[in-house]
């Protein structure tokens, strides 16, 4: 059978699937990529869940890095549909490597561990199953694979769910099944069931361990990892070693069923990917054989098996490909669509012809928005085509929209069908993928506070936090943080009062201070001094910005909804977040100056381009600097395909123009027919003027120099100013700090990104090479940095030599514009494997397929660099690897070392903003506005030194500035969480911080909610703690800042009462005491009362809430 066109593949694929009798049918195609491109199609084709993706494990034989658990859940919740008559799919798509990779040895086995509300389970046996299924036992549930238990709780986040699972017992029974939020764990909608699929492939079976532990004397090489296997231990890596543990390998092939049938897409390339696989894997064995003094020539078992065993089970199969391979071969006549030409008028006459024709013409839109968009632009060519509703029929001839994603359509002639993808009308392709949870962020100040850490207290200084103790003081128990100060000194800090630290930022070491505030005093003074020099060159900035006249712009209209509904991904919360405030920024009168710091690949790009249409639909122009050309190219690519469709003519102004369209350009801007223009350093020159600049977009600001910054300036007086940068240098980081220009994080990773893993470590040519061996085993591509434009040639020439089937090409900035897009063009349309390069790839160069970067000499980079770098690989959701090389034997600087480990350390997705953070550590703030303030820094902390500046500025501009721990409260009782209740003392931080910075009863009820929902009912010391947090909270509502209680007796003040006030007072409380010239109340404590909750109830009583 055969399909003329590509683009006809998933239309003929869902037919066949409807046609035929045999299910399931499995689709094989030559690459991964194929298999899910192919995947997305046939999703829009068929009923939900009738189609299923096999993948691949992204990573290698013998590597020791587990694949991901959702792919790992992934493909065994495949295996288990297909033994399974009930849940059978009608089309398994896969590729070749998927297909060719043996399974684990319980693949015939798998059923899932089935949990339903109202169900009776036993909680031991179910963390004994989890476990054995490869879920890690964690205290917080953040991840894939991770499994949490506290008393009848149970947390769990199963490998194919896209959110963790919260499982609530009334003794065995499933009392309540929800789904929770991995940011603030807090539930969020209830579910009936829930299936719970393996986190491994490799289950040390009883099989499997008698294997691992007979190998200990066949193959001593490997013996850690027998050892590790055959005592039935979990351990990152232990997949790679499945080959050597399964007798009768088997394939998906083997385990069909009798019913199924195999469709090879195009069976040649399919073959020579699966030889090419194969050849890889045998020459990464044999280059690993020697270093682990294993004979080369003997053969190691492999993960992937031959291609001819594919079909060994005797499956019936069609093949499907491009090109006949016999005159009479069947065919299927299907053409797709060509690129749009001009204004689309051509396309426009071919959907009339068809309609004449009576065909059946679909056109399949990304979104809801782009639907009514397309139909309006189609209504504007005469074409009147219905918005189709789900379940509408579309069997009837006629035109129609509908909002299904595809990758590409097609005309299939003998149907009298047309389906064409929005891609093919606007010529954009585009990824299909969800937003993930993410990763729950700290909230801040205590996220990472453990014992050894600095900190400072507001009073007595710089001192080290040594841990949380239980003490009992005067008959009353409660949670201290310990804290040790110079010469021994021990401070014991009441868990209420935590909000009076902040953790310690500024040097390696810093000098502790002696209790008792003395040294801290003196300390603060020297640098209060200092601060207000620069509080007073602060404010003239601020105010000279607040005070310059700046263009409001008007509200979204219907186009900026439009525009924004036709962006591909979902986007996270915190690109929500930042996209609201750059508005609201927008539509004051007020000059915009805001820094969204988001890490590499985060979405800073999306939030522009928002930012710049609504600019532009106000008449106002739009200038994008960015530092490198390359950037500039590729921006201007997105922005123009983001616009496409709207009257905008965006420009680019780089040195890949000719001096006449240059010139054409300048005069564009000059005249107001360029809207947005996107350019390097060159738009800054004294030649290029604007008619009416509304929005400046500064993109990789770390990339721009004293002199360009000065130019900048120049713009900037009454324009909106948006910076974008994953790594700020300091001094950016420090005035968004200090509040005098805005901030916006994105901490929330896209939808598939993989933290990448890093290699730091002396030049080793064997690990660089068999890092790009691994990478064209991938399909991938590798970025080889050499920062050297002198050898950078000879450095290429000696990567042929050592990698021979590698393409390879090279990049630098000296290049001619023309050889350097080249070059650049074709390495991204995938013609050369290896691009050497220098540095001129950090510049936010999106390449989807390029995993695996290797820098030569990491050590001569800084922080902000390396980083930049890192995050030009794994951009596709694959895993990604970053090899950071140094000389072996050179002697490296301290900061180098410095800044080295930083960046081993820090492989967390979102880490930017942390590298940045560490950077000024080591850097020191450098100088802020002219004098070097890094001593100052040290001597107080980084915390309390930005609070000191915002205070100088509030001082000097005449606001009011607020002291810490405003009210301070003296109430004996046991109040604390107990260590059965919350175990990890990094909860029981953050639990004690939220409850000190209270300040309605709505967050205390808050609080109470979130316990109940995460930890169980609240026991009564817990209890007591909530009900001081309500008296803190009635304590904030009525101004009172000291409340304590002596003996039997409580004292608050500041109080003022009005007559009737006193006169309820006497009613409530006979024996109390109202002294009004020192505002003070005293009110004696009932016996056997619980203070805090009495003196609540009191003050609610007398002073009752308004409204």
């Amino acid at each position: 059978m055969l399909f003329r066109s590509e683009a006809a593949r998933a239309i003929s694929v869902a037919a066949l699937a409807q046609l035929s009798d045999r299910a399931p049918l499995v689709v094989a195609c030559p690459t991964g990529t194929d298999a899910g491109q192919l995947f997305d199609d046939l999703s829009q084709y068929m009923p939900a869940g009738d189609v299923v993706l096999f993948p691949a494990w992204e990573t290698l034989p013998f590597e020791r890095v587990s694949p991901s658990v959702e792919t790992m859940g992934r493909r065994l919740e495949v295996l288990w549909r297909l033994h399974t008559a009930e849940h059978m799919p009608r089309v398994v798509v896969a590729g070749v490597r998927a297909l060719l990779q043996h399974l684990g040895p319980e693949a015939v086995a798998i059923t899932p561990i089935h949990v339903a509300k109202g169900s009776v389970l036993d909680p031991d046996e179910l963390m004994t199953q989890l476990v054995t299924a490869g879920y890690r036992r964690e205290d917080l549930v953040e991840h894939r694979g991770e499994v949490a238990r506290r008393g009848a709780i149970i947390d769990i986040f199963p490998s194919t769910a896209d959110a963790p699972v919260r499982i609530d017992l009334w003794g065995d029974e499933v009392d309540r099944l929800t789904e929770f939020g991995v940011n603030d764990q807090r539930s969020t909608i209830d579910l009936e069931s829930v299936n719970i699929f393996p986190a491994r492939e490799l289950v040390p079976t009883d099989e499997v361990r008698a294997r691992a532990a007979a190998l200990v004397g066949a193959e001593p090489w490997g013996r850690e990892q027998w050892e590790r296997l055959s005592e039935g231990t979990l351990f990152d890596g232990m997949e790679s070693w499945l080959p050597w543990l399964v007798d009768q390998p088997l394939l998906l092939t083997d385990v069909l069923p009798a019913t199924a049938k195999v469709v090879l897409v195009e069976p040649r390339r399919m073959r020579d990917r699966a030889d090419d696989l194969l050849a890889e894997e045998d020459d990464l064995a044999r280059a690993l054989a020697s270093t682990w003094g294993r004979d080369p020539d003997l053969g190691f078992p492999r993960l992937h098996a031959e291609s001819s065993r594919l079909l060994a089970a005797g499956q019936q199969v069609w093949t499907v490909s491009s090109a006949p391979e016999t005159p009479d071969s069947p065919m299927v006549a299907a053409t797709g669509w060509g690129p749009v030409v001009g204004d689309g008028e051509g396309l426009a006459t071919r959907l009339r012809e068809l309609l004449t024709q009576q065909y059946r013409v679909v056109v399949a839109a990304d979104g809801e928005g782009s639907a009514q968009r397309l139909a309006s632009l189609l209504l504007d060519r005469g074409l009147d085509f219905a918005i189709a509703g789900p379940g509408a029929d579309l069997t009837k001839p006629g035109g129609h929209i509908v909002v299904a994603p595809l990758h590409r359509g097609c005309t299939v002639p003998a149907a009298k069908v047309a389906v064409v993808a929005e891609a093919d009308l606007t010529g954009r392709r585009r990824a299909h993928r969800q937003a993930r949870p993410r990763k729950r962020q700290g909230v801040g100040l205590f996220e990472d506070l453990k014992p050894g850490n600095y900190v400072v207290h507001h009073q007595h200084g710089v001192g080290q936090y040594e841990g949380m103790v239980k003490r009992t003081i005067g008959g009353v128990e409660r949670d201290y943080l310990l804290l040790a100060y110079k010469g021994g000194d021990k401070l014991y800090v009441p868990s209420d009062q935590i909000d009076s630290l902040r953790q310690y930022v500024g040097g390696e070491a810093p000098v502790l201070h002696r209790l008792g505030g003395a040294d801290f005093a003196k300390s603060k003074s020297r640098v209060r001094s200092a601060v207000r020099e620069i509080a007073q060159e602060l404010v003239v900035l601020y105010q000279k910005r607040v005070n310059s006249p700046g263009h409001a712009f008007g509200i979204d209209t219907p186009w900026q909804n439009e525009m924004e509904q036709a962006f591909p991904y979902v986007e996270t919360p915190d690109q929500r977040v930042a996209i609201d405030d750059v508005k609201a920024d927008m539509e004051r009168s007020v000059p915009m100056d805001r820094l969204v710091c988001g890490d590499v690949g985060f979405g800073k790009t999306e939030v522009a381009i928002r930012a710049a249409f609504k600019a532009i639909q106000d008449g106002k122009q739009v200038a994008v600097l960015a530092p490198t050309t390359l950037l500039a190219t590729q921006h201007g690519n997105t922005f123009a395909d983001r616009f496409a469709g709207y009257p905008i003519r965006v420009e680019v102004l780089s040195r890949f123009l000719t001096a006449k369209e240059a010139k054409k350009v300048v005069e564009g801007l000059k005249s107001g027919e360029v809207d947005c223009v996107i350019g390097t350093h060159r738009l800054l020159q004294d030649s290029v003027e604007f008619k009416d600049l509304g929005l400046l977009i500064v993109d990789e600001e770390q990339r721009f120099g004293v002199q360009a910054k000065e130019a900048m300036k120049k713009l900037k007086t009454n324009v909106d100013v948006l910076t974008l940068s994953a790594t700020p240098i300091p001094r950016t980081l420090e005035m968004s700090l200090v509040g005098i220009r805005d901030l916006s994080l994105l901490q929330t990773p896209p939808a598939d990104r993989q933290p990448i893993l890093t290699f730091v470590g002396g030049y080793d040519e064997r690990v660089a090479v068999e890092a790009i061996r691994r990478e064209l085993l991938r399909e991938g591509q590798v970025f080889w940095v050499h920062n050297r434009v002198q050898t950078i040639e000879a450095a290429a020439a000696r990567l042929r030599e050592l990698v021979p089937e590698a393409r390879i090409a090279i990049a630098h900035g000296r290049m001619d514009e023309g050889s350097l897009e080249q070059v650049v063009v074709d390495f991204w349309e995938g013609r050369f494997d290896v691009l050497v390069c220098t540095t001129i790839i950090e510049s936010g160069i999106d390449m989807p397929t390029v995993n695996t970067l290797v820098v030569e000499r990491a050590d001569l980079l800084g922080l902000g660099q390396m980083h930049q770098l890192r995050g030009r690989v794994g951009r596709s959701g694959s895993r990604a690897y970053a090899y950071l090389f140094h000389p072996p034997d050179a002697r490296l600087s301290e900061d180098a070392y410095e800044r080295l480990r930083t960046i081993g350390e820090a492989t967390e997705l979102g880490s930017g903003f942390k590298i940045a953070m560490r950077d000024l550590e080591i850097r020191g703030a450098g100088n802020l506005l002219g004098e070097s303030q890094s001593g100052h820094i040290a001597a107080v902390g980084y915390d309390l030194y930005c609070q000191m500046v915002n205070e100088a500025v509030s001082e000097m501009k005449g606001e009011p500035t607020k002291e810490p721990s405003e009210v301070k409260l003296d109430v004996p009782t046991d109040a604390f969480l107990p260590v059965d209740y919350v175990p990890k003392e990094e909860l029981r931080l953050e639990a004690y911080r939220r409850l000190a910075a209270v300040t309605s009863q709505a967050e205390v009820d808050d609080i109470r909610a979130e316990w109940i929902d995460r930890y169980g009912p609240v026991p009564e010391p817990a209890d007591a703690l909530l009900a001081v947090g309500s008296l803190r909270a009635e304590c904030h509502r009525l101004g009172l800042r000291d409340v304590q209680l002596v003996g039997t007796q409580a004292r608050l003040g500041p109080i003022t009462l009005k007559t009737s006030e006193e006169l309820r007072l006497r009613r409530l409380s006979r024996d109390s005491l109202y002294k009004p010239d020192q505002q003070q109340l005293v009110v004696p404590m009932r016996r056997g009362t619980e203070p805090a909750s009495f003196l609540v109830n009191l003050l609610r009583e007398l002073v009752p809430a308004v409204g």
